[in-house]
């Protein structure tokens, strides 16, 4: 399970790079989706950056299971990080797009929480 996630980890690295490469074709423009402090700029600008983060977590899902020699990577945590990892930038942009898709961020934040608490319980015992 583990090299699913570091996979996908690294993919989701790129596709944050990608991204923010696009997107920063648009941030010379003072008034680009709204200006600065509009929300659907905020949303993403977070989309953008939750790739990398995401992506992120699950590189340390991949190490955090070696360290503390798991025979075996917590399944429910590894497909809960990739759900966290593909639903925090689609519910971003979603809500950039519509804002009454914020209602939607416990999906991912609740997977993230989830995976984040039996990784460390299957650590620690």
């Amino acid at each position: 399970m583990a090299e699913c996630n570091l996979i996908f980890g690294w993919l989701w690295v790129l596709v944050g790079f990608m991204g923010g490469a696009v997107i920063g074709l648009f941030f010379y423009d003072s008034q680009w989706l709204g200006g600065y402090s509009a929300w659907p700029r905020r949303m993403v600008r977070l989309g953008h950056i939750s790739f990398l983060g995401t992506g992120l977590l699950n590189l340390a899902f991949v190490f955090s299971v070696d360290h503390w020699n798991l025979a075996a990577a917590p399944r429910l945590a590894s497909y809960l990080l990739i759900v966290g990892a593909v639903t925090m930038p689609s519910v971003c942009f979603l809500s950039a797009w519509h804002d009454a898709w914020r209602h939607a961020f416990f999906i991912p934040v609740g997977a993230l929480i989830v995976a984040a608490g039996q990784l460390l319980a299957m650590g620690l015992l």
